[in-house]
């Protein structure tokens, strides 16, 4: 679990193809002295495993279902990754929950640059466009943001210029796919709700007044 706070920007040192796999080797700034194999790092969001760790450098494989579901499968040799290290329980919880399980990519449509600020439109998937409100949360490439609006299938965020310059985001340009991890909690009340689709009926704005939910 992760927080969407990065901790570094990391640069891909190795991406070798293994069949529908892949292998990465990441060389980073972060501090690793407290990381051990076996441990999870998100890399631009996707939660990964890490295989060996070798002075400021470490490595990871990258499953086929991982690849097809973000943009790590573009990466090449020198290109900038956010990382953040998985959270402890004694860690604050400064950004939102997330699990590092990226729902699918979005693709930069805007950027524009408003005072000290820069405003993305992200172009999303319909079925994802569901899990997001605005003010709610979302994870774009691991970093945890705040929805400005919706509109349609697209999202808009603002990002400051600390987060610019920690993250990878003031690198990115327009048709630029990035990760999306959507609120884990939307998810959870969809599902219950659709389990429980006889107990909701009769619920409605005159039930919830009659029994106090509403004035």
């Amino acid at each position: 679990m992760f927080t969407g706070i990065i901790e570094a920007i990391g640069s891909i040192g190795k991406m070798t193809r293994r069949g529908e796999d892949a292998f990465l080797e990441i060389d980073t700034p972060m501090n690793l002295d407290n990381l051990k194999v076996g441990d999870s790092v998100a890399v631009n969001g996707a939660c990964l495993t890490v295989t060996t760790k070798s002075g400021r450098s470490f490595t990871a494989d990258v499953s086929s279902e991982t690849l097809a579901r973000t943009n790590l499968k573009t990466l090449k040799r020198g290109d900038k990754v956010n990382l953040e290290k998985a959270l402890r329980l004694t860690d604050p919880l400064g950004g939102h929950i997330v699990l590092g399980h990226v729902d699918g990519m979005g693709k930069i449509q805007e950027k524009v640059v408003k005072s000290s600020s820069i405003q993305f439109g992200v172009e999303i998937d319909e079925m994802l466009s569901r899990y997001i409100v605005e003010k709610g949360s979302i994870a774009v490439d691991g970093i945890s943001l705040t929805v400005n609006r919706c509109k349609k299938n697209r999202v808009y965020v603002n990002i400051i210029p600390h987060t610019t310059q920690v993250t990878t985001l003031d690198l990115k340009k327009t048709t630029d796919l990035v990760n999306i991890e959507t609120d884990i909690l939307g998810k959870y009340v969809e599902k219950l709700l659709d389990h429980n689709k006889d107990l909701l009926q009769g619920v409605n704005a005159d039930f919830l007044a009659k029994h106090g939910f509403l004035k």
